[in-house]
């Protein structure tokens, strides 16, 4: 299990910025959820004219995975993409440092508990395979109030951030892993425990391989189907969206996938990134496009940013 470490040395004055910033998420996460929604419905109004960089990686990731929208289309879908961004912020606010109270008081339906009951009476560990969408530490703390999970993360570059974040996690979740962290994420697997993740970044490591997410070679870390045949775990898609309206979100666990790992790296790699597709398919306009997911390329291919 990961724990912060010492705080003395983030007190240095170089820190102050940084813990301000803590303090202005604590204060935001008092707001009760339809406040939330309000303000981060009104960030949107910014964040949908994001400036730049991340708006261009945006707008030629939806080009990429849609070809098929006319320039209106495309251009409706950027927009509420960059919007969703506002919600965002004030979501990954509230699922640190939000009360359990408050965050009872979110709507909140969970479908197929069933499929991790199961797992669990025949002492499976479980994955609960997500993607990066706005709301996904929203939904990984909601669903933490139905059963016990785990969860894999990567670290923060400031230490003041990565301290205040890892102590929040762990208020709700039974034990946090960094992505490093495979020996002991398999140990935790073999003894039937629940870990979330999301597998749907290029990570640009070694342990990746180049299968199809819409339809395009997107390089794929392989930890899904090793942590599977390691621990013996089962595999469940974490399916979560945000209802229109401030109505809350609605999480759905599907069926294990059948008959994985197999011996084919490759072939379970894809589809994994097959349900995740499936997932941004539901919800387009909430997912994290701003992210260079085709940013490594096949020997011999053209760049596409």
């Amino acid at each position: 299990m990961n724990s912060p470490g010492p705080s003395a040395r983030l007190a240095a004055p170089r820190h102050w910025l940084a813990w301000l910033g803590v303090g202005m998420i604590k204060l935001v996460a008092l707001l009760p959820y339809r406040a939330l929604y309000v303000l981060g419905r009104a960030l949107g109004l910014l964040t949908r004219h994001l400036p730049g960089e991340r708006r261009r990686i945006a707008r030629r990731n939806l080009e990429i995975c849609f070809p098929q929208l006319d320039a209106d289309a495309s251009a409706r879908l950027l927009r509420a993409a960059l919007a969703d961004l506002g919600l965002m912020l004030v979501e990954f606010a509230f699922a640190w440092m939000g009360s359990e109270r408050a965050l009872a008081r979110v709507p909140c339906t969970i479908e197929g508990l069933e499929h991790l009951d199961a797992c669990r009476a025949q002492g499976r560990g479980v994955l609960l395979v997500g993607a990066h969408f706005s709301h996904l530490e929203l939904c990984a703390r909601l669903v933490s109030q139905r059963i016990r999970i785990a969860g894999m993360y990567r670290v923060m570059d400031n230490p003041v951030f990565e301290r205040a974040v890892l102590r929040a996690r762990l208020d709700y979740a039974e034990t946090m892993f960094t992505k490093d962290e495979l020996l002991a994420t398999v140990k935790y697997l073999r003894r039937g425990g629940t870990v979330w993740y999301a597998p749907d970044q290029d990570m640009r490591g070694k342990d990746a391989v180049f299968v199809p997410f819409f339809g395009v070679p997107a390089a794929t870390i392989t930890a899904t189907h090793h942590l599977a045949r390691l621990s013996g775990a089962a595999v469940i898609p974490f399916f979560h969206r945000r209802l229109a309206g401030g109505r809350g979100y609605a999480l759905r666990l599907e069926a294990p996938l059948e008959d994985f790992p197999t011996a084919d790296v490759v072939a379970d790699t894809a589809r994994v990134n097959a349900q995740i597709e499936r997932m941004v398919r539901e919800a387009p306009e909430q997912y994290l496009w701003v992210h260079k997911r085709f940013k490594s390329r096949p020997p011999g291919a053209p760049p596409l940013y």
